[in-house]
């Protein structure tokens, strides 16, 4: 049997959803790796809420076989903060402070960018918004997964989807390209993408801190290119072009 007791709500419910058609299974061993859906088809997706880089290998190995993958990352635009006692009992519920946005893949598809645009891959970002659980403790703690730079008098115990607000699929170059503002074609900096996603008043704050990784990831998928330098700035335009 396989163990997915470390599983959170939050993954469960992502996996129902994209089970539900007929022919497709669940945890399935596939060429010596364990995977969360096969289609009918033989086709694979993987469901991952944080760290999908890790699943470089795994992906790689994938399309090597023939067999075409999708990885789906929830994207938590809202958040709410329920904290419980040891028994169980809930102390508070709270919002988060901490919004997301679309520009938040580019942290986590850092160390997948060489598959990113291979036949056969596709990336679906799903925009949540998700109840994070926590259980208070007697005295700070480091987290379970110990990346804690802090310790805190409280651990996370579950993850639960609220809402599907909206979701993207990325395929193509232009899926990926489709994120940069068009005000800042046909050149732009670093700084003048950050000042665009800044402007964007339907975008969080922390949009506009991704300018940098946002350039460095669609450089390395050989989306960009450095077209020249003014004024000590590096400015860059669609490769090609």
């Amino acid at each position: 049997m396989i163990n997915t007791y470390s599983e959170s709500s939050l993954h469960k419910t992502l996996k129902s959803l994209y089970s539900l058609e007929e022919g497709f299974r669940t945890e399935v061993e596939c060429d010596g790796k364990i995977y969360d859906i096969v289609d009918a088809k033989g086709s694979i997706i993987e469901i991952q809420t944080k760290n999908v880089s890790k699943l470089l290998d795994k992906t790689t190995d994938a399309l090597e076989k023939g067999r075409k993958i999708k990885i789906v990352y929830p994207v938590i635009l809202r958040k709410n903060i329920e904290l419980y006692d040891s028994d169980g009992k809930r102390i508070s519920k709270r919002k988060s402070p901490v919004q997301g946005s679309i520009y938040d893949i580019f942290h986590e598809i850092t160390g997948l960018y060489p598959v990113l645009l291979k036949k056969g891959f596709s990336l679906d970002v799903l925009e949540i918004t998700m109840t994070e659980q926590r259980i208070r403790t007697q005295e700070p703690v480091q987290s379970q997964n110990g990346r804690r730079r802090f310790r805190r008098n409280w651990n996370k115990s579950d993850k639960q989807l609220e809402q599907i607000v909206d979701s993207h699929t990325f395929k193509k170059a232009a899926d990926y390209l489709a994120l940069i503002p068009e005000e800042c074609l046909p050149e732009f900096s670093a700084k003048e993408l950050a000042a665009s996603l800044e402007a964007d008043k339907s975008l969080p704050p922390s949009a506009a801190h991704q300018a940098h990784l946002i350039i460095w990831v669609l450089c390395h998928m050989n989306l960009l290119q450095l077209k020249e330098i003014k004024n000590r700035s590096h400015y860059y335009c669609i490769a090609g072009k």
